[in-house]
Order: structure tokens, then C-alpha cells, then sequence
């Protein structure tokens, strides 16, 4: 990856440590280093500069301050798409109901955001598997994968979805 993705990527975390309230010990997880642990993960796997971006800034408009015009702005339109495309609507009270909602509008949005929301759940499995909270895994994790493979399309291919079933498969077996 160039410079200027590295630059982008420190942008995205100072926009996030300004508005993300403060995790503590009755935090579910600490957001912000799951949301940089979900962009290094992309980075890392050689996805391309506004999905790695998007992986950084997945949560920004669900839990921070972060309205939509600046993440537009200070990232562009496909960003803020697949960043869009990943935020749940929490005017959806049923769970099951607002998960399918979320997973369907990542699959219309494309591969793309599929990816940063299969990279989101990936984190996930890994950081409440190590935490041993069987309840996020399974309420939460294995939900979500399993939403996620009900309505992938064929043609959305790319190898996050094979990590992504090994982990439904190790935590639910």
C-alpha cells in the first residue's frame, strides 16, 4: 500500500479517537481498537484503499458523533457508501429482523461492503472467542455469519467469505 493510504488510514483513526465516546469496562468491546483492528485486517490482506478505509470508519456513524456530511466529505462517496451500506438501523427493533435489513443492503451495495462487514464479524469472532462470551458469539457472531451466507450471491467470491465460514464452523461445532 502507497503513502497516501497511510495518511488516509491516520485520518480515519483521529476522526474516530475524536468522536467515539470513551470505551470502559461495561463497554461491550472497546470500539476503537476494533474498528483499527478491522482496517489493519483489510490493509493487511491487500483490499483495495476505500475498503480498508470503510473498515476503519465501519462504526462511525452508529456509535459516534460523526455525522454523515464530514465522513462524505473527508472520504468520498464510495467510502461513505460502504460505510453506509455497514451502519445497522437502529429504528429496527426486532434483532433478527435488523440484522437481515443490514445484510441485505450490504449485498445491494455490492461485494465491497460485504467484505468490510464480513471483516467487521471476523474481529468479532476473534475478540469474543479470546474474551470466552459465548453469548456474543453466539447471538452475535454466528448470527450474523449465518445471515451473511442466507443471502451472499454466488458470485461475491472473494477469500474473506472461506475465513469467514471457518470461524462460523469452529464456533458452532
Amino acid at each position: 500500500m502507497n503513502k497516501s493510504l497511510n495518511l488516509k488510514f491516520e485520518r480515519a483513526v483521529r476522526l474516530l479517537s475524536d468522536y467515539l465516546p470513551v470505551s470502559d469496562e461495561f463497554s461491550r468491546k472497546p470500539v476503537l481498537f476494533h474498528d483499527i483492528r478491522v482496517g489493519v485486517y483489510l490493509y493487511e490482506n491487500g483490499y483495495s484503499e476505500e475498503i480498508v478505509l470503510a473498515g476503519v470508519l465501519h462504526d462511525a456513524l452508529e456509535f459516534s458523533e460523526i455525522n454523515e456530511q464530514t465522513l462524505y466529505d473527508e472520504f468520498g462517496e464510495v467510502v461513505f457508501n460502504l460505510v453506509s451500506a455497514c451502519t445497522k438501523d437502529d429504528a429496527i427493533i426486532d434483532s433478527e429482523e435488523k440484522i437481515n435489513e443490514l445484510i441485505k443492503r450490504c449485498v445491494d451495495a455490492g461485494q465491497d461492503a460485504l467484505i468490510v462487514k464480513a471483516a467487521d464479524i471476523i474481529d468479532s469472532f476473534k475478540y469474543y472467542s479470546k474474551e470466552q462470551n459465548i453469548d456474543q458469539l453466539q447471538n452475535h457472531c454466528l448470527k450474523n455469519a449465518e445471515t451473511i451466507f442466507r443471502f451472499k450471491p454466488s458470485e461475491y467470491n472473494d477469500k474473506i467469505f472461506e475465513e469467514l465460514k471457518m470461524w462460523q464452523n469452529k464456533v458452532s461445532s
